[in-house]
């Protein structure tokens, strides 16, 4: 049961989208349909309706215009304007910006500066064709090296993500020889704080699912540069950076059962078409908590917390052990970062039988 016990909620709107279509994207593939100015105040009455009428803890709440691409629309001023004037308290920012706008506006970067924080990441796939391939859109590889020489120029520190897949491997020396060209460690280092740079896995869910097999064994990773590793240890925080499928199911199965971990702040996404989501799962139909424009904020709010949809159903009430035993390999060499990464994909698997059986 995923009760909510917290004060504060937020609520994003899709209003514009996403510029990329990324092969790793656990909220799948963008949709066309945006929302306007009107349709967010109004889906906002909706949950403050919900929050006055004082039927659960909840009493504060935060909206963002966005949960894909951020500051996408070029009124992204105004929308920052927007979220304070709707939310409670100064508007959410994560280090994270519009690489897609980085690369066209040479005033968002100084512009993001002053709302902060002064961090942004840019994730990298590989090298020119390999990165554009995996955003499914041409230039983005020459988009993240625009945007990382945008953020010095403004004062903001650039870290570089890259996503292990053995379409990296190959690449990888390239990418951290450009590293060095482009003399990142010094610039951060003037800028007060020390370049990251770190590889890490793609989740095995939402449009993630459709590269699996992009994803490396033990052995394609055993000689990987030690300096990228111990970077990344330091990022993530973690001595271990991944273990094999058959370490993971080994340690499931044997393991006694944990209680599954709710985010740290809940956010309900809605969509251009106003299908309302929460962020412990991905996009997909048996993630859906109900329509806005169909349903009420309090019986969407229910749906979460009483775990009526197939995917919270899945996460609470199916055994993890169980999970593994019917989807995991108990010999699969493919590499993931963690228990619950791999929990997700066996998760995914079962919703998606279960939705096909209920289909049929």
């Amino acid at each position: 049961m995923s009760r909510i016990n917290c004060k504060r909620i937020g609520a994003a709107f899709d209003m514009a989208g996403c510029p990329n279509r990324c092969r790793h994207c656990w909220l799948g593939k963008g949709s066309n349909l945006a929302l306007s100015e009107q349709d967010v105040r109004w889906g906002v009455s909706q949950f403050r309706d919900f929050i006055a009428e004082g039927n659960s803890p909840v009493r504060n709440l935060s909206v963002s215009t966005y949960f894909r691409e951020p500051d996408y629309r070029d009124d992204y001023r105004h929308l920052y304007d927007l979220e304070a004037e709707l939310g409670d308290g100064k508007p959410e920012r994560f280090e994270l910006l519009s690489i897609w706008r980085l690369a066209r506006d040479e005033n968002y970067a100084s512009w993001a500066k002053s709302v902060g924080p002064d961090t942004c990441q840019i994730t990298f796939f590989g090298m020119r064709e390999t990165n554009d391939w995996f955003y499914r859109r041409r230039g983005a590889f020459a988009d993240a090296l625009t945007a990382t020489e945008r953020l010095l120029d403004a004062g903001m520190k650039p870290r570089w993500q890259l996503f292990l897949t053995t379409k990296l491997l190959p690449e990888l020396d390239d990418l951290l020889v450009l590293a060095d060209k482009l003399n990142l460690v010094k610039r951060v280092r003037e800028l007060g704080s020390e370049f990251q740079i770190f590889l890490t896995l793609p989740g095995p869910d939402g449009e993630a699912v459709k590269i699996e097999h992009l994803r490396p064994t033990a052995d394609q990773v055993s000689d990987l540069p030690e300096d990228i590793l111990a970077s990344s240890r330091k990022h993530l925080e973690k001595e271990t950076l991944w273990r094999t499928e058959a370490e993971l199911v080994s340690e499931i199965i044997s393991a006694p059962e944990e209680k599954e971990e709710l985010p740290e702040k809940l956010w309900f996404f809605v969509c251009g078409n106003w299908d309302v989501y929460a962020n412990i799962g991905t996009l997909e139909p048996w993630w859906c908590l109900g329509n806005l424009k169909r349903d009420s904020v309090e019986s969407i709010i229910r749906r979460y917390e009483l775990d009526k949809v197939s995917g919270l159903k899945a996460l609470f009430h199916q055994s993890p052990a169980n999970l593994a035993g019917k989807y995991g390999n108990p010999d699969g060499q493919r590499i993931y970062s963690c228990r619950d990464s791999l929990l997700c994909r066996y998760r995914e698997a079962h919703c998606k039988s279960e939705w096909r059986g209920n289909d049929g």
